[in-house]
């Protein structure tokens, strides 16, 4: 029997989950610009609900049908159906922002009492949310640095004697914006180890940097894999969105506590980045290869001190190249590096650029640059930004989708006003 051919994902943005005959022949899925949705019979809706609240168990091969936009909408659902493909996770949750998906998954899975383990550096946002909101709520927090290895955290863990109390582990890899690398496979065994069967440790991990081409979470025992979807998913700097994905249990008990926050993405949102996913695999191989050119550029730069990129990394970096090998098929596109100086030094660079944008944010088709310490995270506590690397004369870009030959020119014109 010939066996069947399985399409990749980039084969399958176009289509999957979408049916023309249902939208007037339509080659692309419509914007369902609505809030609510016709029931064909009073029992249809019924069942509808019982679904939706949890009431009963589907019967075999029942789904939950259209009810209303703050649950479900077939622009969100088809995106879902698609982002879950790259990720190959039973299912996805999309929301109205990156920070929104972030900050309704340590809600969901976290309650008065429960630790938080959490890597260092992470996004700005995640940051504060983690050490200044949930502790107002009671829920403690414990951070280790890329650098820690398993038996450093068992320790760390043990001796603040919080080990009980651990609900969840929290890591971005490669962290924003020193790419330090985290082993995943060390954390998975690390959440195993603390999980009882009355209690799971849940591991979260923010994969914006380089997912969902370039590092899968969930193959190497994370539960949910998160993005800012503003970032590659979308690629345009067009629209603010987020996203996770994971097994249908643990994406069940998110998308119910996003119908409740009310922080969903709209149709709008969800037909933009429909589009974006079709060409999400062209854009992001091209900035990885020019961000490579860049990388090697600014490494033989004599007013770069020092470039962080992880396509630079070589044997005798040890387990951080290990880690780099075992787990990303690139080096991605991100890239920090320090100018020789301070503050002064890197603002004179940012201010010089032409081509590329000084602005926040990354993954875009435009190579973006900006200054960490005194923007993305700004609200990290000052001493423990210079702790982990992040200071004033950092500079974090975005490579984009431009002739690299042209990025590197603009690099080398903003440097000769340094």
């Amino acid at each position: 029997m010939k066996k069947k051919h399985k399409f990749q994902p980039e084969s399958l943005m176009m289509s999957y989950g979408y049916k023309p005959e249902l939208s007037e022949g339509a080659i692309k899925c419509p914007i369902f610009q609505t809030s609510t949705f016709v029931f064909k019979s009073a029992e249809e809706g019924k069942a509808y609900f019982e679904l939706a609240y949890g009431l009963r168990e589907a019967r075999e091969k029942e789904e939950i049908g259209l009810i209303y936009s703050r649950i479900n909408n077939p622009d969100l659902e088809i995106l879902e159906n698609r982002i879950a493909l790259w990720e190959e996770a039973d299912d996805c949750a999309v929301f109205e922002s990156g920070m929104s998906a972030i900050s309704t998954v340590l809600m969901e899975f976290m309650k008065p009492g429960d630790l938080v383990l959490c890597s260092s550096p992470v996004y700005g946002g995640t940051d504060h949310f983690i050490k200044h909101f949930l502790p107002k709520f009671g829920i403690h927090y414990l951070e280790f640095k890329p650098d820690a290895r398993f038996d450093d955290i068992v320790e760390m863990l043990e001796k603040a004697g919080l080990e009980d109390r651990l609900r969840m582990i929290y890591v971005e890899t490669p962290a924003n914006p020193t790419n330090a690398l985290i082993d995943l496979e060390d954390m998975g065994k690390l959440a195993n180890r603390y999980s009882k069967p009355d209690k799971k440790v849940y591991l979260a991990v923010d994969n914006t940097y380089m997912g969902p081409l370039w590092q899968h979470p969930l193959r190497w025992g994370a539960d949910i894999s998160l993005y800012s979807a503003t970032k590659y998913l979308g690629g345009h700097s067009d629209v603010i969105a987020g996203a996770c994905c994971g097994s249908k249990e643990v994406i069940h008990r998110i998308k119910t506590l996003r119908t409740f926050l009310g922080n969903m993405a709209g149709p709008w949102t969800g037909w933009l980045l429909l589009r974006s996913l079709e060409t999400l695999k062209l854009r992001m191989e091209q900035q990885a290869r020019n961000a490579q050119q860049v990388a090697a550029y600014l490494q033989q730069h004599p007013k770069v001190e020092k470039v962080y990129y992880l396509g630079l990394l070589k044997p005798e970096d040890g387990p951080e190249y290990e880690t780099y090998k075992k787990q990303c098929s690139s080096p991605g596109a991100m890239l920090s590096f320090d100018v020789k100086g301070g503050e002064p030094e890197a603002f004179r660079f940012l201010n010089n650029l032409r081509l590329a944008h000084l602005a926040v944010s990354l993954g875009s088709t435009e190579t973006l640059a900006e200054h960490p310490a005194s923007m993305t995270h700004a609200g990290v506590h000052p001493g423990h930004r210079e702790e982990i690397g992040i200071t004033g004369k950092m500079v974090r870009m975005s490579v984009g989708v431009e002739n690299y030959r042209d990025i590197i020119h603009d690099i080398e014109q903003a440097l000769e006003k340094v």
